[in-house]
């Protein structure tokens, strides 16, 4: 059987709001995996680091950060605020010695969903090479 990621998508509101407005089925037979989750924030400003690296500890291998263009932020800076986090996160995660890839940054057009889809599974093929976490039991 091979492996397949736990991927969790985190995303700004104004980013995944029409996205969400589909039902979960329609986004599926568009090409979103079975096996992302997605979890909205307010605002990508508001996604801390804290938040990716619980995912990692509740079972995540990888995290998919999605959040608005950086010049049309609904909040004005909150994607630039969650790229510099991403990058804080991805970092630390290099330093551990893992992959630092298991971690992205998504800046996508709010509303248009084959973008979304195309990086939720660009995520899962990238962590699916990689791997189980090192960060839950069994990996590494």
């Amino acid at each position: 059987m091979s492996f397949v990621p736990d991927i969790q998508v985190i995303c700004c509101h104004y980013t995944s709001q029409q996205i969400l407005a589909e039902s979960k089925e329609e986004l599926r037979r568009d090409g979103l995996p079975e096996n992302v989750t997605i979890n909205r924030f307010a605002c990508g400003g508001k996604i801390r680091e804290t938040a990716i690296l619980k995912a990692f500890e509740e079972g995540a291998d990888g995290v998919c950060v999605v959040a608005c263009e950086p010049d049309k932020c609904h909040n004005v800076m909150g994607s630039r605020r969650a790229a510099k986090r991403v990058e804080a996160v991805r970092r630390a995660l290099a330093e551990m010695e893992v992959e630092p890839d298991r971690v992205m940054m998504f800046q996508l057009e709010r509303g248009f969903h084959p973008d979304f889809v195309r990086a939720a599974e660009e995520m899962n093929d990238r962590v699916a090479g990689f791997g189980p976490s090192p960060f839950k039991e069994g990996g590494r």
